[in-house]
């Protein structure tokens, strides 16, 4: 891959290809593989409902059981056991790369579609031949076809009136919407609206069952918030003990006013570790959202009590080894 920044590069990604790294990213914790692999994203973007890819494989008539299949079983050949993920795979920016470049040079684009992606890597031969490990179903696509007649392949796809989500469309100034959230920078309490969710106000919804016997943990908790000094609370166990059960019921505590006055007009958030990790291998920009969700929490006028689930996997994320990541950024907070 050539000198070209992972945030410049991926920021060329129409919304679809995006939200599928995004999608990509979290499947592959889940799994507890090492790496975001080329398979983990092609799985993302087949079950997706619609896209240029779902058209050059009808086109071509790809058996669509045959794919699903042999995307599994490429799946399953995978290394687990991993408790965080290493980097994105080479494959998948070089994908990306060679699909700006086909996507801009010959299609005159400045997305990144799917349907890009398809002839870069059909078109670039290391990347044929992973494809075609995954799923011997891509060599029924004739790249040379579908690169004279992609207009009318794709005719239709959802894709057709995307943007890169760096915000840049044709004829548009620097900086102007593009509908999609840039991966390097979010607007006004974008970070908080995509990476938290609002436990106060599923409390509120009544979305949440009643917590019963975590009373005393519950009443700890407060009383550590209440402090001056070392006033973040910290919930250790094994899974399954009740630990996310005790934020709850502090969540409807606040909703019911019974707290001490000073956090009746508290908002409690929980972190998404999964989203705030997702796609976010690009140099920077794990800290770059993570930093844009701490000042948002700052700035808010509403007070925000920010939980944050799992929060040993942020320990290290984000940073060269020995640096501390995540954990330097969250200490003066």
């Amino acid at each position: 891959m050539s000198e070209i920044s992972r945030v410049a590069l991926f920021g060329k990604l129409n919304s679809l290809g995006y939200k599928a790294i995004e999608g990509a990213t979290v499947f592959c914790k889940l799994r507890g593989n090492p790496y975001v692999e080329l398979v983990h994203w092609i799985q993302q973007i087949v079950n997706t409902q619609d896209s240029d890819l779902h058209r050059i494989l009808r086109h071509y008539e790809v058996n669509p059981s045959r794919l699903a299949a042999d995307i599994t079983a490429a799946l399953d050949q995978l290394p687990r056991g991993s408790t965080s993920i290493s980097d994105l795979s080479e494959q998948i920016s070089d994908l990306v790369e060679r699909g700006w470049v086909y996507g801009s040079l010959m299609f005159g684009e400045v997305q990144v579609r799917t349907g890009h992606l398809v002839v870069g890597g059909l078109k670039t031969g290391r990347l044929r031949n992973a494809l075609l490990q995954i799923s011997k179903e891509f060599d029924k696509v004739k790249v040379e076809d579908l690169s004279d007649h992609f207009a009318q392949v794709v005719s239709g796809s959802p894709e057709d009136n995307q943007a890169p989500t760096d915000g840049f469309t044709a004829g548009a100034e620097p900086g102007e919407a593009s509908g999609a959230v840039a991966p390097a920078a979010m607007g006004k309490q974008e970070a908080l609206k995509q990476f938290t969710v609002d436990l106060t106000d599923q409390a509120r919804s009544g979305k949440m069952d009643p917590i019963v016997g975590r009373d005393e943990e519950i009443r700890q908790v407060i009383d550590i918030l209440m402090r001056r000094r070392q006033n973040n609370p910290i919930l250790t166990g094994e899974a399954g003990v009740g630990k996310t059960a005790v934020v709850e019921g502090f969540a409807q505590r606040i909703v019911a006013g019974d707290v001490p006055p000073s956090l009746v007009d508290v908002s409690l958030k929980t972190l998404d570790v999964g989203l705030l990790q997702a796609g976010a291998s690009m140099k920077g920009e794990f800290e770059n959202r993570l930093r844009q969700v701490i000042e948002e929490v700052q700035s808010t006028p509403k007070p925000i009590i920010l939980f944050i689930d799992e929060a040993n996997t942020l320990v290290g994320a984000g940073g060269a080894a020995g640096s501390g990541g995540a954990a330097k950024l969250l200490k003066p907070a």
